[in-house]
C-alpha cells in the first residue's frame, strides 16, 4: 500500500508541474488530474468499479470508513485523533456512529458476565 501511495504521489507531482498555477492544490489524496477533490458520488463510483475489477466483494465506503476507525480505536489510537482522522469536530460523533465494539471485547464481556452469574449461583447454592 505504501509503495502504491508513493507512486501515486509521484504521478500527482507530475500533474501539478504540468498544470502549474492551474492545479488546485486541495490537500486531498484522491483527486482529479487537476488537483480537485472527487465528489462523494465520483469517489463511490470509482471505488465500486475498482472493487469489481479486482473481484472484491462490494463494500459500502461508509462501512469501510467505520471498519477503519474501529480498527484504529481498538488498537489504541486516542479518541481525539480518531475524530480528527474522520474530519469530525466532536469526538462523540466519531464514537457514536463509527467505532463499533470489537468481537473479542464482546467475548470478554460475555465471559465476565458468565463469571458474575456463576458467582451468584454459587452463592445461592451455598445458602440453600
Amino acid at each position: 500500500m505504501l509503495a502504491a501511495l508513493k507512486s501515486f504521489k509521484a504521478v500527482q507531482a507530475k500533474e501539478k508541474l504540468a498544470l502549474g498555477e492551474a492545479y488546485a492544490d486541495s490537500g486531498y489524496v484522491l483527486v482529479h488530474e487537476t488537483g480537485e477533490a472527487f465528489t462523494i458520488k465520483q469517489l463511490r463510483r470509482r471505488a465500486y468499479r475498482l472493487m469489481e475489477i479486482l473481484g472484491l466483494r462490494r463494500v459500502r465506503l461508509y462501512d469501510a470508513r467505520s471498519s477503519c476507525l474501529t480498527y484504529l480505536a481498538n488498537n489504541g489510537v486516542p479518541d481525539h485523533i480518531l475524530a480528527r482522522w474522520a474530519g469530525h469536530t466532536n469526538v462523540k460523533t466519531t464514537k457514536k456512529w463509527y467505532v463499533k465494539p470489537d468481537v473479542e471485547n464482546l467475548r470478554e464481556a460475555a465471559t465476565t458476565w458468565d463469571g458474575l452469574r456463576g458467582s451468584s449461583e454459587d452463592a445461592m447454592e451455598g445458602q440453600a
